[in-house]
């Protein structure tokens, strides 16, 4: 008898996934291995481990990919000036890449002939994993057991005991909540109701603005090549510097966000995020951007960041068009070189303050009293040539442009 088909599974602990190691055993006649990555949510990892194990993985890998995910995806996605619709900093969606790729690791240290993952059909993350895997091994086949088996929470908890599958149920959830370093998304029960203002209980890591401190905290950030660096003039390793300012920035109630978002698989869904290490960082960099840019590079900019947002959320993180934009923004990012001072107050982060060595605003430019540089004699021939194109229409077509 030869070897069984080996599949691997990303595994987060809960009813769904845990679930899925025994169905896919049963439906596939085939081995399971799992995979848990750590990115900074707090999961019960040890734990998680020890349940894939006690169900019947014949491996069950955690991995701690928390600095990865910081260097190789937050940053390139902050210098980029990455917000879906705006405002969604992208956190579960810059996750999924990274835990495809390291399924795919897993698969072909394996021989597996899948790989799986718990995502229904209705949600994002389903095409975010499966496209990465296309793109990273297109030979693997993606199997998605919720998209599958029909089963809602009360039947696989029967499934679950009628095979002694070991679980750890708590109550369940008012929300679906997804969370990692970089944010915490929440969605369902009665934050479906687009009128209702999202309740307290929908927040676990942000002060509300009116419990926040009175007196406001300031926090300077410093930037090399638009990566962040420092705090408080302290160089600080990435992921102690996310640490640190989500700490800072939600005890302030900044980075709430309440967003009605388009999905990618065609319908509006009304999301809450709590993001204050995103929401802080990204006002500061923007802000140093302000200082280093010209004005065409910071608008050109602005518009790839939507292009780039885009990408991130439609799961095309590994796809050459992201490449190419990558080479832009490091280009871009030559001169993001600096400090921004923000004001954490009331749930806002605000920059009030930016220096850099690269600035280009230069106060003898800039200001009106003594010592002032510009030529206000030039601009009188600049005026001219620049409203010729205006009054040369004004002789010629007259009245057909009075009411423009």
């Amino acid at each position: 008898m030869g070897e069984r088909r080996k599949i691997v599974l990303a595994y987060s602990g809960g009813l769904d996934t845990s679930v899925a190691i025994h169905w896919l055993r049963e439906r596939y006649d085939a081995e399971v291995a799992t995979l848990t990555i750590d990115l900074g949510a707090n999961a019960e990892l040890d734990e998680a481990r020890e349940r894939a194990l006690a169900i019947g993985a014949v491996r069950a890998d955690v991995y701690d990919a928390r600095e990865e995910f910081i260097r190789d995806y937050v940053w390139p996605a902050l210098q980029a000036g990455a917000l879906y619709e705006g405002v969604y900093p992208l956190a579960t969606a810059l996750g999924r890449p990274l835990i495809a790729k390291h399924l795919v690791r897993i698969a072909r240290e394996e021989g597996a002939f899948a790989i799986a993952h718990g995502c229904t059909g209705k949600g994002n993350d389903q095409v975010r994993f499966d496209v990465s895997a296309a793109a990273l091994a297109p030979e693997l086949k993606v199997l998605a057991p919720a998209r599958e088996w029909g089963m809602g929470r009360d039947q696989e908890i029967v499934y679950a005991r009628e095979r002694d599958i070991p679980l750890k149920l708590s109550g369940a959830s008012a929300y679906s909540v997804d969370e990692n370093l970089w944010g915490r998304s929440v969605e369902a029960g009665d934050l479906e109701d687009p009128w209702k203002e999202p309740p307290e209980a929908a927040y676990e890591w942000t002060a509300s603005a009116a419990n926040a401190p009175d007196e406001p905290r300031y926090v300077e950030v410093g930037f090399e090549e638009g990566v962040p660096v420092s705090l408080d003039g302290e160089q600080v390793g990435a992921l102690e510097l996310v640490q640190q300012m989500h700490e800072a920035a939600g005890a302030h109630g900044v980075g709430r966000i309440d967003h009605i978002e388009n999905r990618l698989v065609g319908i509006k869904s009304r999301e809450v995020y709590e993001a204050p290490a995103a929401a802080a960082l990204s006002a500061a960099h923007r802000a140093l951007e302000g200082m280093v840019l010209t004005k065409d590079q910071a608008r050109f900019k602005e518009r790839m960041a939507m292009e780039y947002a885009d990408l991130v959320y439609n799961g095309l993180w590994f796809s050459a068009h992201r490449l190419d934009l990558d080479a832009y923004v490091r280009s871009t990012q030559q001169f993001v070189t600096g400090t921004v001072r923000l004001r954490l107050h009331k749930g806002s982060a605000t920059a009030v303050g930016r220096r850099s060595d690269a600035a280009l605003y230069r106060h003898d430019l800039a200001t009106y009293d003594e010592g002032d540089a510009f030529d206000h004699r030039a601009s009188e021939g600049f005026i001219s040539i620049y409203g010729l194109p205006v009054r040369t229409q004004a002789r010629i077509q007259g009245k057909g442009v009075e009411g423009a």
